[in-house]
């Protein structure tokens, strides 16, 4: 398909990479220009929104916005991964199973800014190297210190006792990109006084994308088979409705359009960037110019 652009709000299935998914859309819609806005583990479902075309030009924007995510925490084991996937390292008998309150009381001191050492087994790297590439080869290294922020966290469900023993419960949390849930989760067992793991993870918004937003690849294949690709993908003002905007005149979106320097318009922005745009489509993001008082530079234009 040519001149595809815009948003493809992609339900990401168990079992597929996001590279895997990025992959498989290029294929269903015949084009090469389409990236994804943040990696989401091969076990994990959700919304992983897949820029196209023109759009691929906001990543680094929709990258950047808050992600919501639903977690299940298993207390009593915890794991070489912090998932349900590796090797148990510790394992204890819970005799009593936390109460509500406690669980509601450990949520609250997760909340602001928090600091979280990532996984060994994730793909941030150390010395040019993948963490889980040392992992797999029996290395230790020193992993950096990284900074998250929880906007919210919720608790989903009280704790119950599984057939094994096990007691699990189920919290939902708004956070900073880069957050690691499944550090997150064991983080919480450790306040709460046990080892524990993340058994189950869904993403269910980024940005202004929600769940349900989102098609599965067996009702986009059917869509592109007897629609148009602008009748199921979002416009980019979708992916960066975070922005602030300014709505211009048709003589300036031209001068936009081919990006030209202009003078700031005599009001104040919310944002350092923001999304110029010509009956409410985006045209461009601008900022203020760094070196030319009262002028505005572009960053993008579409």
């Amino acid at each position: 398909m040519n001149n595809v652009n815009g948003i493809l709000p992609l339900w990401k299935p168990r079992g597929m990479t996001s590279h895997d998914c990025v992959a498989k859309a290029r294929r269903l819609l015949h084009t090469k220009k389409i990236g994804h806005t943040g990696t989401l583990d091969p076990e994990v479902e959700g919304v992983l929104p897949l820029c196209i075309g023109r759009a691929t030009k906001i990543v680094p924007y929709l990258t950047e916005t808050k992600k919501t995510y639903e977690a299940e925490v298993t207390l009593g084991q915890s794991t070489e991964t912090e998932d349900s996937y590796g090797q148990v390292v510790e394992e204890v008998t819970i005799d009593s199973i936390p109460s509500r309150d406690q669980l509601l009381e450990s949520l609250r001191t997760f909340t602001g800014h928090i600091e979280q050492v990532p996984p060994m087994y994730s793909a941030v790297k150390v010395k040019g190297r993948k963490l889980y590439e040392y992992a797999r080869a029996g290395e230790t290294v020193e992993r950096p210190v990284r900074q998250a922020s929880i906007y919210a966290i919720d608790l989903l469900s009280d704790p119950v006792r599984k057939s094994d023993g096990q007691i699990t419960f189920s919290f939902r949390v708004i956070c900073s990109k880069g957050t690691y849930i499944r550090t997150l989760c064991v983080a919480i067992g450790q306040d709460i006084g046990f080892p524990a793991h993340m058994s189950d993870l869904v993403r269910t918004q980024t940005g202004n994308i929600a769940k349900e937003d989102c098609y599965h690849f067996d009702q986009l294949a059917e869509m592109i088979d007897n629609q148009s690709p602008s009748q199921f993908l979002l416009p980019l003002m979708r992916g960066i409705g975070h922005l602030d905007t300014w709505e211009v005149d048709a003589a300036t979106k031209e001068m936009v359009a081919h990006g030209r320097v202009l003078s700031a318009p005599d009001r104040p922005f919310r944002t350092e960037e923001f999304v110029i745009c010509y009956r409410q489509e985006a045209v461009a993001i601008y900022m203020p110019h760094p070196e030319k008082a009262g002028k505005i530079k572009p960053v993008r234009v579409f």
